[in-house]
């Protein structure tokens, strides 16, 4: 199985489209979003169209929970829900904070941060204390019910594997996190981390291994 995984959009609907353009020519078998699709500079309800067009299998983030509940309004390019479609706003209200899909290697969670905790994390250069104290990472291995996680808040591109559990972070579209989005291959066992300039999608990936 191949999966187009996308991670933090924030309303970058220009990169969004060339991403989904290039990810429909790649040969990929679903595309997923990792949630945190409002709050950015761009075309939320163009975002959302464009994702229901693909047929992008999406969850929420903490941005759209703040967005529905008129939390953190003040922040910058923050999405106000009175401002975009009815459709829009019932769109985002579907989405749950976690999916289930299954491959041939084993079940794989699609969340926003850890589960169902949307605020959680975990980073590239966690190590000793930072990963001994997260209960929300630690929940999700000891469960013994995945073989992946793809997920996203922190914008940074990520391969880690605790225990068996295999944590994909895709990263962000966001014009000032180094935007990327990824091709996870399971059947090859790699992960290739394509950068975004605005339209256009770089052909040479970065490549990460999958842990067999």
């Amino acid at each position: 199985m191949r999966i187009g995984a996308i991670g933090d959009i924030h309303c970058e609907h220009v990169s969004l489209e060339a991403v989904l353009r290039y990810l429909q020519g790649a040969g990929v078998d679903r595309i997923v979003s990792v949630g945190d699709i409002c709050d950015g500079p761009g075309d939320l309800d163009r975002t959302v169209e464009l994702l229901r067009g693909a047929q992008v299998e999406a969850v929420a983030g903490n941005h759209e929970r703040w967005m529905l509940t008129w939390q953190m309004r003040s922040l910058p390019h923050a999405t106000r829900a009175d401002t975009l479609a009815p459709d829009t706003v019932s769109w985002f209200s579907s989405l749950p904070r976690t999916r289930e899909l299954a491959t041939p290697q084993g079940a794989l969670l699609l969340c926003h941060g850890l589960g169902e905790d949307d605020m959680a994390r975990v980073l590239p250069e966690d190590f000793g204390y930072a990963l001994q104290v997260n209960q929300s990472l630690w929940n999700l291995v000891h469960a013994r019910r995945w073989r992946y996680v793809i997920h996203g808040h922190s914008h940074q591109r990520m391969v880690r594997t605790f225990d068996g559990l295999t944590f994909i972070n895709a990263g962000t579209l966001s014009r000032d996190d180094a935007p990327c989005f990824a091709i996870i291959d399971l059947s090859l066992g790699e992960v290739l981390f394509h950068d975004i300039h605005e339209d256009r999608i770089s052909t040479s990936p970065t490549v990460a291994r999958l842990a067999s």
